[in-house]
């Protein structure tokens, strides 16, 4: 049995196109209620048959981060109610998808949370992205994304340092350590 997965296809800065897809979205063939999507806390039923919809939505995906992204509290959206969403609305900033990263690697206009474009000034420190490239994926100035790599590299830098500390502390190498005879006599 052969398993194939569609590539995710995120939603592009300012790109509504998907709401044309929505399984909400309401059509002559598709007569669908959006009042369906606002029930009552407590209007259970309502709620189960708002989420059925969303499960068969192929852009389910895309509402939720439009949801989570323009911090849209309202309603059942992406298949989650405003209070399955709370959550994250509040760590929306430190979501990393490393599927957005590449995205934006590879030229896609994707909003991107904190920790994302943290991602991708490191992976393009990496792979040796040019400071021009780098300011045009983030939409920032040549000097600021010059003055991001340069952070980036002090970051690995210490990081390889510690790295290195921790290696020869573990392994007991004392060619790193110094010894008595270092520091000479005192007068």
């Amino acid at each position: 049995m052969t398993t194939t997965t569609n590539p995710v296809h995120h939603r592009s800065l300012g790109d509504h196109s998907w709401q044309n897809q929505a399984a909400c979205s309401p059509t002559e063939h598709n007569l669908v209620d959006p009042e369906t999507f606002f029930p009552g806390p407590e209007d259970t039923v309502a709620i189960t048959a708002a989420k059925a919809l969303c499960a068969q939505c192929p852009v389910a995906h895309a509402c939720l981060d439009a949801a989570l992204e323009t911090g849209d509290t309202h309603g059942i959206r992406g298949g989650l109610t405003e209070e399955e969403r709370e959550p994250l609305h509040t760590r929306i900033a430190d979501r990393l998808d490393y599927s957005r990263v590449n995205a934006t690697l590879a030229g896609r206009d994707i909003h991107l949370t904190r920790a994302e474009r943290r991602a991708i000034v490191l992976a393009g420190y990496r792979q040796g992205v040019p400071v021009e490239r780098l300011a045009w994926l983030l939409k920032i100035t040549e000097e600021h994304a010059l003055k991001l790599y340069r952070e980036t590299r002090r970051a690995v830098r210490h990081r390889q340092i510690a790295q290195d500390a921790v290696r020869a502390a573990t392994t007991g190498d004392t060619a790193d350590r110094f010894r008595r005879e270092d520091f000479g006599t005192a007068a």
